[in-house]
């Protein structure tokens, strides 16, 4: 094996096999389901209760004190709630889809952030499939309000896993 010496690709570092130098574990990874995050109206009775707890339970089991840090996480949430605050400030429903429409890209290309945030080991994929089927279903300021929410409930009790 080599030893890390900075710099290039396919290097390893010493003291591991995975990404980082960290030994892969044999458990299996946890597994998410998706299909019960449903962002179009009308929106399910649990989905900021049940729904965004067991969520929750599962990125941070899926995290094992090694990846999905809430301070990482927090950074998704914080950029939803800015490109929700930027739609969501203008007056009337039309401005709101106008201003949708100039920003959507930038929203969906958080699908692209979170890939780079697994491909450096900071989050898992049960987070990253979440956080990607999140952004897939938003489509106008209505399902980004509802993933805003989503995101809001699921660090909440993200955050009260870790105590």
């Amino acid at each position: 094996m080599a030893t890390f010496q900075g710099g290039g690709y396919g290097q390893q570092r010493a003291g591991g096999s995975g990404p980082g130098g960290y030994a892969r574990s044999s458990q299996p990874a946890p597994t998410l389901s998706v299909n019960d995050i449903k962002l179009s109206s009308p929106v399910p009775v649990n989905l900021f209760a049940d729904v965004a707890q067991e969520k929750a339970a599962k990125v941070y089991e899926g995290g094992a004190g090694r990846k999905n840090k809430s301070t990482q996480l927090r950074k998704f949430y914080d950029e939803l709630v800015m490109w929700f605050e930027k739609v969501h400030q203008e007056r009337t429903t039309e401005e709101k889809a106008n201003k949708y429409a100039d920003v959507a890209p930038f929203i969906k290309m958080m699908n692209a952030k979170v890939a780079y945030a697994r491909g450096r080991d900071h989050v898992d994929d049960c987070f990253e499939q979440m956080f990607s089927h999140l952004i897939r279903q938003i489509d106008g300021p209505e399902t980004l309000k509802h993933a805003k929410l989503f995101m809001e409930a699921f660090m909440g009790f993200y955050k009260a896993q870790e105590k």
